[in-house]
């Protein structure tokens, strides 16, 4: 069982981040990462983000959905990584759930653009990292 301890504090490293660092692997096998918004999530489980439809992350997304999350607190040198999938969303829900004032900035026409699209992501499993010490956990565990 994974320390309760462990699990607030990567909680609180989550609400506390307002970009997480999201990590996909690219065509040519090397790794990518880009920085996003960190958007809604549940606990350590499932976490929503948007981006448009099309970028060249969503064309890598549909190939090869693994994924991590990795968000930092540089003030307390502490990280968490969290590995797992990530789905591409289209539905109406899923896009109602995120929109909020400002959104036509990057979706001109609006919650039903074409562009707009929203990305889950499911964790199987992460790290923490703090106190000069790495727990892994699985998702089972929390």
């Amino acid at each position: 069982m994974i320390d309760e301890k462990v699990v607030n504090e990567s909680n609180e490293l989550v609400e506390k981040s307002k970009i997480v660092m999201v990590g996909t692997n690219g065509d040519d096998g090397y790794p990518n990462i880009k920085a996003m918004m960190r958007l809604k999530h549940e606990g350590l489980k499932q976490f929503w983000l948007s981006t448009n439809t099309s970028t060249k992350r969503v064309e890598v997304l549909k190939k090869d959905n693994k994924t991590c999350l990795y968000f930092v607190d540089e003030d307390n040198f502490a990280g968490l990584m969290l590995v797992g999938t990530i789905e591409i969303l289209q539905d109406r829900a899923s896009k109602e759930m995120l929109w909020s004032d400002g959104c036509e900035v990057y979706y001109p026409l609006g919650i039903d653009d074409p562009d707009y699209t929203v990305l889950r992501f499911n964790t199987e499993y992460g790290n923490y990292y703090r106190h000069l010490k790495n727990v892994t956990f699985t998702i089972e565990e929390l």
